[in-house]
């Protein structure tokens, strides 16, 4: 007994902490919790002092717009009982689980578990898409656009808590005004990275007065304001969605480029404030350019969408950067190393299926629809001269 009880003593003592760290390991609330990932993440932070660092891959992909016919082939894929979108969309699997950190764009809202959904013009889509999404490997996805407000502040609810579900992390829409002002912050490689989301509008539905804080509309001042809060988080990197453009007009208009122009422009303490911006919404696919040193993407097109008047509705890329550390530790500031890009395009006939133009397993060699999109995309994609900057294609 006297050599139980001494063993427990030296037990207790050599597994004894501050009362907080105690409440930490037993999960004692959300205080608690974030004092012990923090404390994980500067050892792990120190573990790394005077070792090299790892850069990181990122890729992002279009807009997810989920128009009736893709309910339709989402409720078929699921055998007529409930809804699966991921044989749809497979060919982007082997990028977003290839990537270190992988983005899509969510640009419609979710309906109740049971319906009714709906498509084009208030959107309401199945919230199994998360879990589709999820399951290929995104990590998070951008929730801003001008369809944000469809189904009022209980469609922006039921879209974040089915996302939390599953995983998936979100930004540009809030459930609540604290929510509202925290960067969505997430490891890659060695980095800390942020995404941000704004959308230019929202179709003429109003934002409830007692919550402006429901969705991110682009305002150059505030995005800068909560890119410097993201560093201060500790963001390494800082990533900007924005929902702009002029629907089917494949030349960036100038809202974009000005707006570019001011968010790349910025700087503190001589290091850019953004570090990446990645565009959504004209449903074309859009020029990419380095503006003042930074990667801009204008538009990534569609990478759901059903068939629709304009053939490029259902023509996209993925963007793909590889980011490098600070060569000189203590700088601070991480650069794209390489660039590159992969054609799209959701075939519609005889069934939606996502198309990689750019392997050539998956793309069909002389057919019209597919070598018109492939000559469309990189049309558009290097029309800004991005190949003199280095983008590449890749499959």
């Amino acid at each position: 007994m006297a050599v139980l009880a001494a063993a427990a003593v030296l037990g207790g003592i050599a597994g004894c902490g501050t009362a907080r760290e105690q409440d930490a390991e037993r999960g004692g609330g959300p205080e608690a919790g974030r004092q012990a990932q923090a404390r994980a993440e500067a050892q792990r932070d120190g573990e790394r002092t005077g070792a090299a660092r790892r850069g990181f891959s990122l890729v992002a992909t279009g807009d997810l717009l989920v128009h009736d016919s893709i309910i339709r082939q989402a409720r078929a894929d699921a055998g007529g009982s409930g809804y699966d979108f991921s044989r749809m969309i497979a060919a982007a699997g082997p990028m977003a689980r290839g990537a270190d950190l992988a983005i899509c764009h969510m640009e419609t809202v979710y309906g109740p578990d049971g319906g009714p959904f709906s498509g084009y013009p208030l959107f309401k889509t199945p919230p199994q898409l998360a879990r589709s999404v999820k399951k290929l490997g995104y990590d998070s996805c951008s929730t801003a656009s001008n369809h944000t407000l469809d189904a009022g502040s209980e469609g922006v609810t039921r879209t974040l808590d089915a996302m939390d579900a599953v995983g998936l992390k979100h930004a540009g829409s809030a459930r609540s005004r604290a929510e509202s002002t925290k960067p969505t912050l997430m490891r890659a490689g060695d980095a800390k990275v942020a995404q941000l989301a704004y959308t230019y509008g929202t179709n003429g539905i109003s934002l409830p007065q007692n919550k402006p804080w429901l969705v991110n509309l682009i305002e150059p001042e505030r995005i800068i304001a909560d890119a410097r809060a993201a560093r201060r988080a500790g963001a390494d990197v800082v990533v900007a969605s924005m929902h702009w453009g002029t629907e089917w007009q494949q030349e960036p208009d100038s809202l974009q480029r000005s707006v570019a122009r001011k968010l790349t422009a910025s700087r503190s303490q001589g290091r850019r404030d953004i570090d990446l911006i990645l565009g959504t919404h004209a449903h074309v696919p859009q020029a990419y350019e380095k503006v003042n040193g930074t990667w801009v993407v204008y538009g990534m097109g569609d990478q759901i969408a059903g068939k629709m008047n304009d053939p490029r509705g259902t023509m996209g890329s993925a963007a793909r950067f590889r980011f490098a550390p600070p060569k000189k530790r203590g700088s601070g500031e991480w650069t794209v190393q390489k660039a590159e890009f992969t054609p799209y395009l959701m075939q519609t006939s005889p069934r939606h299926t996502l198309i990689n133009l750019a392997g050539k397993a998956s793309r069909n060699a002389g057919d019209a629809e597919q070598d018109k999109a492939y000559d469309t995309i990189r049309g558009a994609v290097l029309s800004r001269g991005a190949a003199n900057d280095g983008l590449r294609m890749t499959p």
